[in-house]
């Protein structure tokens, strides 16, 4: 599998289509309590969401979807809500993974498995190995995830590989092991439902990514809103440490 090299290190190429989309997707309570709902109903609204960014992504031809479902900040949420949110996991997973594969998707989940049932586990191993070879949009669930946590992993295997670099390690000995390391960094995030954060989410990965906010309930993002974030992203000057001057040059 290939590693793709950091941002800070070298100029990664850019299109009007984004190669790596990176969403928080965020407002189901909201969107529920809207509504007079349960907040329950607005996760169950939040996987139809789910599905059509999928589809709308594979269609635009981005490369790369990466969606934040579950942080390791989340356990403290009230326990019913938790269970839920595990149970709709195992479900979506057994009514999504047949369609996944069958449209040439591959499935990546990152994050702490520690925590998940050994069901939960398994069906993400699962999951895992029935899309793996597939060359469409690589799909990634962060669950159980954190950025601060992700580079904490990343350096306890980069010194378990590589004991002696301990006191000398450079970015490129350690981006490897990041949980992310087979995708390109972001080039566009996005966040729905007002908040203007990261949010412990993709710490490094977000060093130069497009960051997009929208007060859209995450249930309410379609393709239209997807559409509008990335012809945003479209009207940005991708520098990388550049002057404008310099990409006008090269142009």
């Amino acid at each position: 599998m290939a590693l793709f090299s950091s941002s800070t290190r070298n100029i990664p190429e850019t299109g009007d289509v984004p190669q790596h989309i990176a969403i928080i997707m965020d407002g189901n309570g909201r969107w529920a309590k809207k509504r007079f709902l349960p907040r329950i109903a607005g996760h169950k609204r939040g996987v139809d969401a789910l599905r059509h960014t999928v589809k709308a992504c594979t269609e635009l031809g981005v490369g790369y979807l990466t969606l934040f479902a579950f942080s390791s900040e989340n356990w403290r949420r009230p326990a019913e809500e938790v269970t839920f949110l595990m149970q709709l996991f195992v479900l979506v997973l057994e009514q999504e993974i047949s369609k996944l594969h069958n449209n040439n998707i591959r499935l990546k989940v990152i994050g702490d498995r520690s925590r998940f049932d050994a069901k939960l586990v398994d069906m993400i191993e699962r999951a895992e190995s029935v899309t793996r070879n597939n060359s469409g949009l690589t799909l990634t669930i962060a669950a159980n995830y954190g950025g601060r946590w992700d580079l904490i992993q990343a350096t306890h295997k980069m010194l378990a590989a590589n004991p002696g670099c301990a006191l000398t390690f450079q970015e490129a000995e350690l981006a490897p092991f990041l949980s992310t390391s087979y995708a390109p960094e972001p080039d566009l995030f996005i966040r729905t439902g007002g908040e203007q954060r990261v949010s412990n989410f993709l710490l490094w990965q977000l060093a130069y990514a497009e960051l997009y906010f929208t007060d859209t309930l995450w249930p309410d993002f379609n393709t239209l809103a997807l559409k509008r974030a990335i012809k945003s992203f479209q009207q940005r000057e991708r520098r990388f440490g550049r002057t404008s001057e310099q990409l006008r040059k090269n142009a």
